[in-house]
Order: structure tokens, then C-alpha cells, then sequence
């Protein structure tokens, strides 16, 4: 299996659906490395086109790869060496398919249904045979032209209650586990 993650700041969209770009949050950079270090996933791009925020997550994760905070916890500067920051979901896919020697499958995902989706156990399928990136969109989404672009699509997660507004690392946590998860 070849699947990076990519969490996507922009080109998202806001609650009316506009075209807006987030800001990058500590915990996503964390939680989200370590949930790719623990599916053995090769890498974890954070997309943003705001320079000054790949340079403030450049220094949160020198802190935590080489400074004091790799001395300290040292299996948080494991998870960490994974991630790297760039400033578009292209620069994403360049550095994949330069390292993967093949154009990556694009595969998003999203709270609402939409496009027809591609079951858990096909994508995972998929994965297997291609490198893969896995696109998780902050705010509201990812933007429609993302979605429209993609390969595949998968299916919503859903809890037992009407209220479906899970944190984006808790769905990049349940997503891995069931695309790469064992028994």
C-alpha cells in the first residue's frame, strides 16, 4: 500500500459554500501525523498557500523533529518526519508521483453525499495497486472542482445520531482504519 494523506486548506469551502482558505490548527498537525505513522503511511502534506503559515508549521515541527520536544517525546518526532507543508494541492501530487514513479490516484472524502461513492474495501483495493493520495478538506469541504476532479470518492462517515460534524483528525483516524486497519 502507497497512500499519503493531504490535509487541504484551500481550496475549501465556508458553511454559504464560498471559495475560502483556513488556517492551519497545531492538533491536525500532530494527531494526524501520528495517525499516518501508526498506518505505516509514507507522508502527510499540509496544503496551504499562506506562506506564513508553512513557515510557522516549519517551526512547530523543527521543535518537535530536532529540538527539545524530539529529546523529549521522542515517537512524536517519528510521526512527525512524515509531514511536510506545501503551498498546493499540485505540489502534493508532483512530490508523490516524483517518488511513487506514477501519477497518484486522487481519493476525497466528505461529510455530505454527493457523487456516487466507492466502497471502503474497493478503494482499498485501488491503493494496493497505485500510489494513492487520500485528500481531507478543513472548513465546510473540499471545494467542488476538487471533488469533481477526483478518482474516487468515498463514502460518508456516519455515527448513530443526526449530528454528523466530526473533527477532521477523528475522520482521518476512522477513514485509515477502514480503508488499512487489520481485524
Amino acid at each position: 500500500m502507497t497512500a499519503w494523506i493531504a490535509l487541504v486548506h484551500h481550496p475549501v469551502v465556508d458553511r454559504e459554500g464560498a471559495l475560502i482558505t483556513t488556517a492551519i490548527t497545531n492538533l491536525d498537525v500532530h494527531d494526524i501525523a501520528r495517525s499516518a505513522r501508526t498506518y505505516d503511511l509514507p507522508g502527510y502534506f499540509l496544503v496551504t498557500p499562506i506562506e506564513a503559515q508553512r513557515r510557522l508549521v516549519e517551526r512547530i515541527l523543527g521543535h518537535w523533529r530536532d529540538g527539545a520536544g524530539a529529546r523529549r517525546v521522542p515517537e512524536r518526532a517519528e510521526a512527525l518526519a512524515r509531514v511536510e507543508v506545501v503551498a498546493s494541492m499540485e505540489e502534493a501530487a508532483a512530490r508523490v508521483e516524483a517518488r511513487a514513479g506514477a501519477a497518484p490516484l486522487s481519493i476525497v472524502t466528505s461529510a455530505r453525499a454527493g457523487r456516487e461513492a466507492t466502497p471502503y474495501v474497493e478503494a482499498a483495493r485501488r491503493c494496493a495497486e497505485r500510489p494513492a493520495i487520500l485528500w481531507f478538506g478543513t472548513g465546510h469541504g473540499l471545494a467542488p472542482v476538487v471533488m469533481e476532479q477526483a478518482d474516487l470518492v468515498l463514502p460518508p462517515i456516519r455515527g448513530v445520531a443526526a449530528y454528523n460534524h466530526l473533527s477532521v483528525r477523528a475522520a482521518v483516524a476512522i477513514t485509515l482504519d477502514r480503508l488499512f486497519g487489520g481485524d
